[in-house]
Formats: structure tokens, C-alpha cells, sequence
């Protein structure tokens, strides 16, 4: 048999995924350490991280049954436009260190199967290029507010000028979670070359030829005009650590506001309090979301905190979550609570990580089906039937 760490996902391999677990082991065999743990890492003690997952465990599903739905809708509507599933691709950076050009992949991916795509400030291909080649869906873009006003400004601009729909403000980022796996890989926003990551590129022959040799660390190229000309992977990265705003607040939102034509969301909200702040703050929605456990440890699972944000603004704002999503069963839960939709993460990106496009394909294709599936046993033929009688906590 052989090792694990030197084969690499086959389409086969990528189409026999059965869930996104699946998908997971695949992309931790293909990938490196340091970039694996990156991926699938958390802060501190990654207790938030794991709780995500518990808090679906403490939601138990109430079906209706003999309903005779035959057929099942799982389409929403999200500022205007239809999404043919209750989720989309939410914001993640640096994809291209899993997959080369992954942000293209994961927006085709996105377009192909009639969702939503998020587009990441730092991302490694630029927005004007991705909605350019990423395909005709709807997409978004999510701003990280390093630095200050000019910058974005500029950013904003930019977005607008390409056509994304929405924009998406990241306020729960202004320093950078204590990623443990991070520091002991000595990973921050770029590979530090030591024996240890030589070492384990070598081992991991598929990835290096194919992401390492093929373009070396991608850069963060929406961020490369505000850097000398020629600036490189590390200055990019380097700008990511120091230019951290600790200084942003709600009048940065409202300011925002007045720049954006559309619909403007906040993302990394977790109490009913800071909904309404924002609410205040003129944007059009919210998501529930802790980053994925990747910022403050010991935050609580997004899934426990949404009801009490819909209660606050669920009927004024629209409400989004994300942190944790991996079953089709997840998001029923969510949808249930008064989420009008989800935002995935790490689990397209174990899809891309596998495989690129073809395996963000199937992690969309796998949620799909159970999704529906679970829909079908609850006996709801659309999602706007989900309310929270289909779902108690135990």
C-alpha cells in the first residue's frame, strides 16, 4: 500500500467522497502539515473550534410526517437574488497556498452549481480577475479593514467597479487569534523555509509540483497596489500583520455605509446587542459567525448564539451563519433557528484542497443531497417551512 502522504485525491477518489469528512482526509493526505493545520486549525485550545461542531449534537431534528410533499425546494432569496440552495462559499484567504488559482476554482465551482461566492480581501487572485473568469454567479466580497480609510475606500471601489453584489465587513479580526498549530509550523500568512517544512514539501510530492514549484508563495494580490511595485509574498504578508486597525468601530460601518451601493453585511457578531448596533450602523444584515474558532477561544458556538440574534433583528435584517457547517443535517438546524442561509468554509475547502474545482464540486454536491435528503424525512418541501418547532435542544 501506499503512503498516504505522497498519493494524491484521483477524480475517482474525489466522486467516492461520501460526506465532507471524506474529502477532509483526502486533502490532509495531499497537503503538507504546516498548510493542513493551517486549514483545519483553530486558536488556543481550539475549544471554540470544537464546540462548532458539538452544538449541532445539542439540536435534535422534530419531523412531520405524511406531509405528501413529493417534490422539495431548497432555493432561497438573498438581497434579490435566488440562490438555487440555502448556502453559499463564504470568505476564506490564501487559497491558493491548497490549489493554485483556488479562488477561481471555488467561484466556478460557486457559479456552476447556482450559489453564492464570497471573494476574500486577501485572496491570491485579485477581484477583477475573479469576476472576470470565476463564472456568471452572484458573488460577494468581504473586506478585511487593515490599515485605514484610503485603503478601504480603494478596496471598495474596486469591488464595486467589478460588479460583487454585496460586501461583507469583517469586524472580529482587528489582531490575529493565537493559532497554536500556526506557531509551532512557524506559519503566519507565508511558509517559513525551514528543515522541518523542506522536509515535509518533499514528502508531499503532488502539492509541491504542483502549488509550490509551479508558482512559489502566492501573494495576496488585492493588496499588492498598496505595496512598492514587485512587492513580494512576505511584504504582502508582512503589510497583513502590521497594518492591523484597533481603532475600527461602528462609525467605520456607518461611514462604509455611505460608500457601498448595496447590500452591506457584518460579519462576526455574536450577541443580540451588537446585531442591533449594527442594524444602527445602516447594514443590511449580519452574520452569526466566531471565525471559525480561529480567533478568540472560549467564544461560544455560533449555533447557540443565532436565536437570539434572529429574535433581535431576524425580522428587519437579513441573518447568516457560518463556523463548524459539515452536514447537510447542520444546516437544516440553522435554517430551522431563522438563519437565512449559510455560509460554508472549510468544508469547500477541503474540496479544493483535494481536488480543486471537481472537489469543491462534490463537497457543494454532498451538502446538496443532504441537505435535501434530511429536508425530505422532516417532511418540508421548501426551506421557508423550516421554523424552529422542527428542532429542540437537548
Amino acid at each position: 500500500m501506499k503512503n498516504s502522504a505522497t498519493t494524491c485525491a484521483t477524480p475517482r477518489a474525489i466522486n467516492d467522497a461520501i460526506n465532507i469528512d471524506a474529502l477532509a482526509r483526502l486533502a490532509k493526505a495531499r497537503l503538507p502539515r504546516v498548510i493542513f493545520d493551517f486549514l483545519d486549525g483553530g486558536a488556543e485550545e481550539e475549544a471554540t473550534l470544537r464546540d462548532n461542531r458539538a452544538a449541532f449534537a445539542r439540536y435534535r431534528l422534530r419531523p412531520s410526517m405524511l406531509t405528501g410533499q413529493a417534490r422539495r425546494d431548497l432555493s432561497v432569496s438573498l438581497f434579490g437574488h435566488r440562490l438555487s440552495a440555502p448556502f453559499l462559499i463564504g470568505p476564506t484567504g490564501l487559497n491558493g497556498i491548497y490549489w493554485v488559482d483556488a479562488d477561481l476554482a471555488l467561484a466556478r465551482a460557486a457559479a456552476a452549481a447556482d450559489i453564492g461566492f464570497t471573494l476574500s480581501s486577501p485572496a491570491n487572485n485579485s477581484l477583477e480577475q475573479v469576476a472576470r473568469e470565476g463564472g456568471d454567479g452572484i458573488k460577494f466580497f468581504q473586506l478585511y479593514c487593515w490599515d485605514g480609510r484610503p485603503l478601504w475606500e480603494r478596496q471598495i471601489a474596486r469591488a464595486q467597479s467589478a460588479g460583487y453584489k454585496a460586501l461583507i465587513v469583517t469586524v472580529d479580526s482587528v489582531i490575529n487569534g493565537k493559532r497554536e498549530r500556526d506557531l509551532r509550523n512557524r506559519f503566519a500568512h507565508e511558509v517559513k523555509i525551514t528543515p522541518g517544512v523542506v522536509w515535509d514539501g518533499l514528502t508531499h510530492p503532488r502539492w509541491l509540483g504542483s502549488v509550490w514549484l509551479r508558482r512559489g508563495m502566492p501573494r495576496m494580490e488585492n493588496l499588492a497596489e498598496f505595496l512598492p511595485p514587485g512587492a513580494s509574498a512576505h511584504d504582502l504578508a508582512e503589510f497583513t500583520r502590521s497594518r492591523r486597525n484597533l481603532t475600527l468601530n461602528w462609525a467605520d460601518i456607518a461611514w462604509m455605509r455611505g460608500l457601498w451601493q448595496g447590500p452591506l453585511i457584518v460579519k462576526g457578531l455574536l450577541t443580540a446587542d451588537d446585531a442591533r448596533r449594527a442594524q444602527a450602523a445602516g447594514a443590511d444584515g449580519v452574520v452569526v459567525s466566531n471565525h471559525g474558532g480561529r480567533q478568540l477561544d472560549g467564544a461560544p458556538a455560533t449555533l447557540d448564539v443565532l436565536p437570539e440574534v434572529v429574535a433581535a433583528v431576524g425580522d428587519a435584517m437579513t441573518v447568516l451563519i457560518d463556523s463548524g457547517f459539515r452536514r447537510g443535517s447542520d444546516i437544516v438546524k440553522a435554517l430551522a433557528l431563522g438563519a437565512d442561509a449559510v455560509l460554508l468554509g472549510r468544508a469547500t475547502l477541503f474540496g479544493v484542497a483535494a481536488g480543486g474545482q471537481a472537489g469543491a464540486a462534490r463537497a457543494l454536491a454532498i451538502l446538496r443531497d443532504e441537505t435535501e435528503r434530511v429536508m425530505t424525512l422532516m417532511g418540508c418541501a421548501a426551506v421557508a417551512e423550516l421554523t424552529p418547532d422542527h428542532v429542540m435542544r437537548v
